[in-house]
């Protein structure tokens, strides 16, 4: 009884945790400009090392009546944060030796190897609606990001960014494994403290340069909040009933809402090749999210 129960309750939550998952996607999204601004003045692994001390801080303080701290949940939340440390600090090495545009494509590579690792790693059949649903989300990824007149040219940056790509689908897939309704709150807080713990050991080589200034302060707390605590904490939240490939894909759903943002707010120009793979990528959402639902 007491498992049909919790069956019928994951079901119930199914469809918040798709659209927690959309709206991590947007949250991501909206650091477009905030990111783009304070790295013109704060060096990348600096910007990271207080980015995450302020989000584990924040989430330390506002959920600490919700912790539930157990030997599992601290090595897990270790795992997790240092992969996810890692992939932040190789991707950031790895952009500065190739193009803004092509970093962002291989990064979001993640939404193809994900199925690949979770197909080999935890035995999950992958539906063919949501290999089709991986291919657009490919696709639109390269539409978007890709500037094809500039060429490309794989190299050791290209190769450092495909590496953090396999990280970040190695966290999805070992999120995907580890996370619980119950847990969520404290494996995302150990998996904050760790990541901010790496990325200050990278920074302090050459000194944590904070921000200077009230509007960079804001800019620090947006991406450190509302892009950087938040979305973590929704992803192990929601993929705890949400399968990983799934998850990948409404994840990479980023660079959509970056173009959105910078259309509506940036004053960049809208053209066909935005309009091609927003669709594609809106395109895999759906096949993932609601027809699933609408075949049932």
């Amino acid at each position: 009884m007491s498992q049909g129960m919790a069956t019928v309750a994951g079901a119930a939550r199914k469809p918040l945790a798709l659209a927690a998952l959309v709206l991590m996607g947007m949250l991501w999204g909206s650091t477009f400009f905030s990111m783009k601004d304070l790295t013109t003045r704060i060096p990348v692994p600096d910007l990271l090392a207080v980015r995450f001390m302020i989000a584990a801080a924040a989430l330390g303080l506002l959920a600490h009546r919700h912790w539930r701290m157990s030997r599992t949940t601290l090595w897990q939340g270790t795992v997790l944060g240092l992969i996810y440390g890692s992939a932040q600090l190789v991707q950031t090495v790895g952009l500065a030796h190739t193009a803004a545009s092509v970093s962002g494509f291989v990064t979001g590579l993640y939404v193809v190897i994900t199925p690949f690792l979770a197909a080999w790693l935890l035995r999950e059949r992958i539906p063919a609606l949501t290999w089709l649903a991986v291919v657009l989300a490919a696709a639109g990824l390269g539409m978007l990001t890709l500037d094809l007149s500039a060429g490309v040219r794989i190299g050791h940056g290209e190769l450092l960014t495909l590496v953090s790509a396999v990280m970040y689908a190695c966290h999805i897939v070992a999120v995907d494994r580890w996370s619980t309704r119950e847990n969520s709150i404290s494996l995302t807080l150990v998996t904050l403290t760790v990541v901010a713990l790496e990325c200050t050991l990278a920074a302090l080589p050459g000194g944590i340069q904070a921000p200077s200034g009230r509007t960079d302060w804001l800019w620090m707390m947006h991406i450190a909040l509302i892009a950087g605590a938040i979305p973590i904490l929704l992803q192990v939240w929601a993929q705890a009933v949400v399968e990983s490939t799934t998850a990948a894909v409404l994840m990479a759903g980023e660079p959509v809402w970056a173009a959105v943002f910078a259309v509506l707010l940036g004053g960049e120009v809208f053209t066909w090749q935005m309009g091609l793979g927003g669709g594609s990528m809106f395109a895999a959402m759906i096949l993932v999210t609601i027809l699933p639902r609408l075949r049932r």
